[in-house]
């Protein structure tokens, strides 16, 4: 289902509310939609896909053509279209004009008068001169009228029942205006969501799901991080909050860089927090199209990028363009090699067998006259990326130099490729 309308008549309210959680940015500043929004929404057993839209309006230049046709694109894809307008405002133009496009789809069409708490005094009868006779009062905010509403969506709609599957969560992340949503459209295959020069295009996070090698990947599209303190309030606020949110979401995270615009100290704050959060990462540099190169090139930059995230040396580089097509299909691969290494279950004995030989090569030394010992290693079942806990005496003491010892001796045996890895060092009593 499609939920359709001019600007700020509380469309993405009324998404987030049959949702069941904010999945989109609400504000009173007209226009704060941009890309269109999908997400699986469910009632009285059935399943349905539910999209977001910009507002419908007039299209001034190239960019609010973009959205506009976008909104078409998804109005002619579902199997319903909820006409959106607003209680409190008379009947406009532009409400005609939504209706007639509905109308003319020759899909079934409800018409959802929003925010009925603030005029109560409103008749649905009167809305239905727009020609559409299913009609519901709603308000989004009170979340009043949505049980009628998605009653009669449901008595509409085919039953459906949307199977649940293993499925890689990859989000785009990186500053704003670096071609996430350039590749995010190369990747999909499609013009999912809206690509433009200006910075700051994305603001909520888009996602779309594609298979690769029978393995389903779904694909989020985040608003560009800024530093903290050029951040602005409300909606680009809120945008950023969604995009670090994703990471949390995420299973891995492509991590996209200017080519024209590399060694920014952002990009490596970014590649910290994914792997703080545990997550996978590729390093992308991209728009690679643009960049005046000879045969050199790539092998000037690749050791440079390298030095500047030293702290991060297992996340693999890749130099992509989403103009000419450069290494795009090779970023399913590496995402499908790191998620199966993230899931890789290492036995106990091997493990034992690799901690034994690293404290022989190299002993842990000890502080305040206090040596640890480290006598056995397991790894945690529960955990979606590689977690070890190593048991022994005195671990308190280690230094840190040691721990980066052993990871670097763990990954001689399993390079574990893409992902971070944690080593909890726990007492033994």
């Amino acid at each position: 289902m499609a939920i359709v309308g001019r600007a700020n008549v509380g469309k993405s309210s009324l998404f987030n509310v049959i949702l069941g959680r904010r999945e989109t940015i609400v504000a009173d500043e007209p226009g704060t939609t941009r890309d269109s929004i999908t997400a699986k929404a469910s009632w009285e057993g059935g399943d349905f896909w539910l999209v977001d839209t910009a507002g419908l309006k007039s299209a001034d230049d190239d960019f609010e053509l973009t959205i506009q046709e976008q909104i078409t694109e998804a109005a002619a894809a579902a199997d319903l279209i909820a006409v959106t307008v607003e209680a409190d405002v008379p009947i406009t133009e532009e409400d005609r004009r939504v209706a007639r496009l509905a109308l003319k789809s020759r899909k079934p069409v409800v018409l959802v008068v929003n925010k009925a708490d603030k005029n109560r005094r409103a008749s649905i009868e009167d809305w239905q001169r727009l020609g559409i006779k299913t009609a519901v009062a709603t308000s989004a905010t009170q979340k009043t009228g949505i049980e009628e509403l998605l009653d009669t969506i449901s008595g509409q709609l085919p039953p459906a029942k949307i199977k649940s599957e293993k499925t890689i969560n990859v989000s785009l992340i990186g500053r704003p205006n670096v071609g996430k949503s350039s590749l995010f459209n190369a990747l999909a295959q499609k013009q999912q969501a809206i690509v433009a020069d200006r910075s700051g295009t994305t603001r909520d996070v888009n996602r779309t799901s594609v298979r690769y090698q029978q393995q389903a990947i779904e694909l989020a599209d985040t608003a560009g991080i800024r530093r903290s303190g050029r951040i602005e309030r409300g909606v680009e606020h809120f945008s950023v909050l969604r995009a670090l949110s994703a990471i949390e979401q995420s299973d891995i995270c492509l991590l996209l860089m200017d080519a024209n615009e590399l060694n920014v100290q952002l990009d490596q704050k970014i590649a910290g927090l994914v792997k703080e959060a545990g997550k996978g990462l590729i390093l992308v540099v991209s728009k690679w199209d643009s960049v005046d190169k000879d045969a050199f090139t790539h092998d000037q930059l690749s050791p440079q990028i390298a030095a500047n995230f030293a702290f991060v040396p297992w996340a693999p580089l890749i130099f992509t363009s989403a103009i000419t097509g450069q290494n795009v299909s090779k970023l399913y691969d590496l995402i499908i090699e790191i998620y199966e290494v993230r899931h890789l279950k290492i036995q106990t004995a091997q493990l034992n067998q690799w901690l034994r030989r690293a404290v022989a090569e190299h002993p842990p030394a000890g502080l305040k006259n206090r040596s640890p010992k480290l006598n056995y290693v397991v790894q945690e079942a529960d955990q979606d990326w590689p977690n070890f806990q190593i048991f022994g005496a005195h671990t308190k003491f280690l230094h840190w130099s040691y721990k980066r010892y052993l990871e670097r001796k763990f990954r001689e045996n399993w390079p574990l490729a893409g992902t971070p890895l944690k080593f909890w060092f726990i007492e033994k009593h």
